[in-house]
């Protein structure tokens, strides 16, 4: 008897956690405009720099897009394209290893590189994306082309 009591609170404890979990996840984003007013945070959930507060987050980020050019068509590469990797559980791709050939320096290779692993394209484009500020301005992303290949 004392076990399945035990249990109870157990699974109890770990729903209301998860229901948290969800409404400071999707809370910002998704529940308040639904709602169509902010919705209070819950401050004792998570410490002050939320769950990833061990590393160093800029309110800026950057990344990488490569375009292969046919006839005049863009057509935007998914990373997974040009960096093929076999490893389960560890994606260089998600870590944002493409944001290394957007130095012009990296140009000359990274464009054989793309012509010989993609010889239908007659150019590639690389861009450099930014978010300005995720906080304040999460939906605006400034984009500017770094270098092009095969001209």
């Amino acid at each position: 008897m004392l076990l399945r009591t035990r249990n109870r609170w157990i699974s109890f404890f770990i729903v209301v956690w998860i229901s948290l979990f969800h409404y400071e996840t999707l809370r910002m984003h998704y529940l308040s405009p639904l709602i169509g007013r902010p919705l209070p945070k819950l401050k004792f959930l998570y410490p002050p720099a939320g769950w990833i507060m061990f590393f160093s987050v800029d309110r800026s980020y950057g990344f990488a897009e490569v375009y292969g050019i046919k006839r005049g068509q863009p057509t935007l590469f998914d990373p997974h394209r040009i960096f093929s990797t076999r490893f389960v559980g560890y994606d260089n791709i998600r870590r944002n290893v493409l944001v290394a050939v957007v130095s012009p320096e990296r140009g000359p290779a990274f464009c054989g590189y793309l012509a010989r692993k993609f010889p239908d394209y007659d150019q590639f484009a690389v861009v450099y994306g930014q978010y300005m500020d995720l906080v304040e301005q999460p939906d605006k992303i400034g984009r500017r082309v770094m270098y092009r290949c095969g001209q």
